[in-house]
């Protein structure tokens, strides 16, 4: 087993409603699932089933109230997100979040800031720029000015720059065209097949379903069903809920 998450998250938020209050919100309520080592496990579920959450729980940029995320047999709970980076878990994050008035180069540089292997960078971008030939064409281009697609292999890039056992992907698909999506999810798969593990969040669950080993489905903070990602895309409850049939 490569991951495994056990816990509860609690958010507190703030409202100004003449005198600040503050509100205690149960986000995600004793998850508990497991990645093996080279799978694509698919994370499921409608807007605010806690599904961001739970791979900002896994990074370290959120503090499970109780409960464990453990990593390549380590409790990782307490560690700072940028240490677990460099201990092989890389992040893409939902939006992209490229920095804009870099450029291409500058930003799959910065994605290798933890690593100790200094010399085999320029192996590792030429090998980003075969995977994504756009960048390759653009990698003095700022990136801000890119399409969304482009910042979404940019953001893709940048994470594999890390060389990852394991990268953790937040809605890769949102925003982009049905073209687009369809190569995303086909570099998705490329980058499962070459041995790297994939955890998707995805609210276009047929498109996850149809690469993913297994899945998990959470709602409103729980997980309801979990199994074989092929048998989830028969399932009539499934797809009357998530799959539009």
């Amino acid at each position: 087993m490569l991951l495994s998450l056990d816990c509860s998250i609690f958010l507190i938020l703030e409202m100004r409603d003449k005198l600040w209050q503050c509100l205690k919100l149960k986000a995600i309520k004793g998850i508990s699932f497991e990645v093996n080592k080279g799978e694509v496990i698919a994370l499921i579920g409608a807007n605010g089933a806690g599904k961001t959450t739970t791979l900002h729980t896994i990074t370290g940029l959120l503090s499970p109230k109780k409960g464990s995320v453990m990593f390549e047999r380590k409790d990782i709970t307490k560690i700072p997100a940028h240490k677990i980076v460099s201990m092989g878990m890389a992040h893409v994050p939902e939006g992209r979040r490229v920095f804009a008035d870099l450029s291409v180069y500058e930003n799959l540089k910065l994605g290798a800031y933890t690593r100790k292997d200094k010399e085999n960078l320029n192996k590792d971008l030429e090998s980003i720029y075969e995977r994504f030939p756009r960048l390759a064409e653009r990698k003095n281009q700022s990136a801000g000015t890119l399409s969304g697609g482009e910042q979404q292999m940019l953001a893709m890039g940048r994470a594999l720059m890390s060389k990852p056992s394991i990268i953790l992907m937040d809605e890769p698909s949102m925003g982009l065209s049905p073209i687009l999506v369809n190569e995303i999810f086909d570099i998705i798969e490329s980058i499962s097949k070459s041995g790297t593990t994939v955890l998707l969040v995805e609210q276009n669950a047929k498109k996850a379903l149809s690469i993913a080993d297994r899945a998990y489905v959470l709602e409103t903070g729980k997980i309801v069903t979990s199994g074989k990602a092929s048998e989830l895309l028969e399932d009539d409850s499934i797809k009357k809920a998530y799959l539009g049939e």
